[in-house]
């Protein structure tokens, strides 16, 4: 069993203890419990109010003590929060009554008075005890934070936040929560007198078990799996005149870094939001320009250490579209004949061995609206905030202009779409009158039904595994897009393989 580990902080003020609790929300969620121990006045519901505004992004936010009521929930954005006052209860087994044995599935749960019924609260769990500290001034106060369980690691990674963030000269600052994305990184605004910086939290990823030909899915398909990757890029993007966040402040190991903020002007507007089109230009353009550059295939990352970008070779590409198979189909009642299966692996191998004599480029991965920044102060391509490119790789230049133009969170429509990949196309002639459109078109339909594919696979697993089920939302356009794709004739066979063995998605939107 894994030992308990603890570290104490000093809290000169009620700032002091919103910015503790403000780190340790960048690090909890869904199913971690919290609990808040001290004399009266010590400060517990100072830090669950703290830490409940905090994750509402919002500093005014009403959280009323819940002495009388016991329990309080707020459906806040990353995840429900149950906040609890267990001092008028006798024992443990008022829990039930209340609604806290056991504790709700899903939420993440801060309970002061833990105390009042010690044998009810969870093995995995991170206790706060806040005592007093006169001596420093009447508000100073202080907290040992405790890990126990699982919850062990997460104690260890804030005290390395904070270590990071008192080194880099911002311990002081003030902190604003930003939204994540679908991986484990979470990101927050760092405020100090020079102007704001983000922190980006990207824990060190685990390989997961062998099962891609002995190797994670992570490793198979080239994910990052700690932010080296991320520094390389964006240090080699900024090299080469594009607007990736500069790198302030790194530390490689742990996964903490202090960024650049490009600000949150997006590419989208509207509700439901759609494409600003004077940016999807920009941005067409933009990917033009770097995929007319002799792009390296690796990169300094620090003295003496090189960053090699892996390459988006044909084990990756199938292994992604091989989603569908494990995931999707299942999730829809479909098993395979050995024979269709079979099909399958065929078809997406003549498909893709049609890229093998494609020019290799930087492929940003997740070039679309979530990770484009509008910064209307600079130039040309320099207009377009460039963000999570960590797992970058060297493969066609087709797929990033998919990623834009078939955009899985908002709808792109084809008469949007198709202006807009002759943009790109007009853009790359003017500097090599050799390029080759029809066999970029190609390229651009087979990267379609590559990259759609795999989406449809990879939502239907948030969903299943990961218990993220908003996810199948965006399901019935990925569809539509595919579509799209099998519009061109090299992809007749994939289409009647689809449509033979594939059911559309339910529409949820």
């Amino acid at each position: 069993m894994t030992e308990p580990t603890s570290f104490s902080v000093a809290l000169p003020n009620e700032t002091a203890t919103a910015q503790l609790m403000a780190d340790l929300a960048l690090l909890v969620g869904p199913g971690d419990t919290i609990t808040l121990s001290g004399d009266l006045g010590a400060g517990k519901t100072t830090a669950a109010r703290a830490m409940i505004r905090y994750l509402a992004g919002d500093e005014t936010y009403e959280v009323p003590s819940p002495t009388f009521t016991l329990t309080q929930t707020y459906d806040l954005p990353p995840c429900p929060v149950l906040h609890a006052d267990l001092y008028r209860i006798a024992d443990a087994t008022e829990l039930e009554e209340i609604g806290l044995s056991p504790l709700p599935e899903g939420t993440l749960a801060l309970i002061e008075w833990p105390e009042r019924a010690p044998e009810a609260m969870p093995d995995d769990r991170i206790d706060i005890a806040f005592s007093h500290r006169p001596s420093l001034g009447s508000s100073a106060r202080a907290a040992e934070i405790t890990g126990h369980g699982e919850a062990v690691a997460k104690v260890a990674r804030l005290a390395a936040l904070r270590r990071f963030l008192d080194l880099s000269g911002h311990a002081t600052s003030d902190r604003q929560r930003m939204a994540g994305d679908a991986s484990t990184r979470s990101y927050a605004r760092v405020i100090g007198d020079q102007g704001s910086l983000v922190l980006m939290n990207s824990p060190p990823r685990p390989d997961g078990p062998a099962i891609h030909n002995g190797k994670s899915y992570s490793a198979a398909v080239h994910l990052a799996e700690d932010v080296r990757p991320f520094v390389a890029l964006a240090n080699g993007l900024r090299r080469q005149g594009f607007s990736a966040p500069a790198v302030y402040h790194a530390d490689l190991d742990a996964g903490f870094l202090l960024l650049e903020d490009l600000g949150g002007a997006t590419f989208v507007q509207g509700d439901p939001p759609g494409p600003i089109i004077e940016r999807y230009q920009a941005a067409a353009v933009m990917l033009a320009a770097l995929h007319g550059i002799d792009l390296p295939d690796t990169l300094p990352l620090a003295p003496k250490i090189t960053y090699q970008i892996p390459e988006f070779d044909f084990d990756a590409m199938m292994t992604e579209v091989g989603l569908m198979l494990d995931w999707y189909l299942p999730d829809h009642g479909v098993t395979l004949s050995g024979m269709m299966h079979a099909d399958f692996l065929v078809i997406w191998k003549d498909l893709l061995g049609r890229l093998e004599t494609a020019h290799k480029t930087w492929v940003l991965r997740d070039f679309h609206s979530p990770n484009l920044i509008w910064l209307n102060g600079r130039k040309d391509a320099s207009r377009v905030g460039l963000l999570d490119f960590q797992d970058a790789v060297m493969g066609p230049e087709a797929y990033d202009l998919v990623s834009l133009l078939q955009d899985a969170r908002i709808d792109v429509p084809d008469s949007v779409e198709i202006p807009l990949l002759g943009r790109y196309v007009a853009a790359r002639r003017q500097t090599n009158p050799a390029f080759d459109a029809a066999h970029f078109v190609e390229q651009y339909a087979i990267m379609s039904a590559q990259r759609n594919t795999r989406l449809l696979g990879t939502f239907a697993r948030l969903n299943r595994r990961d218990g993220k089920p908003q996810y199948l939302r965006h399901q019935p356009r990925i569809w539509g897009y595919l579509q799209r794709a099998f519009a061109h004739p090299a992809l007749n066979s994939l289409k009647d393989w689809f449509t033979a063995n594939v059911p559309p998605p339910i529409d949820r939107i």
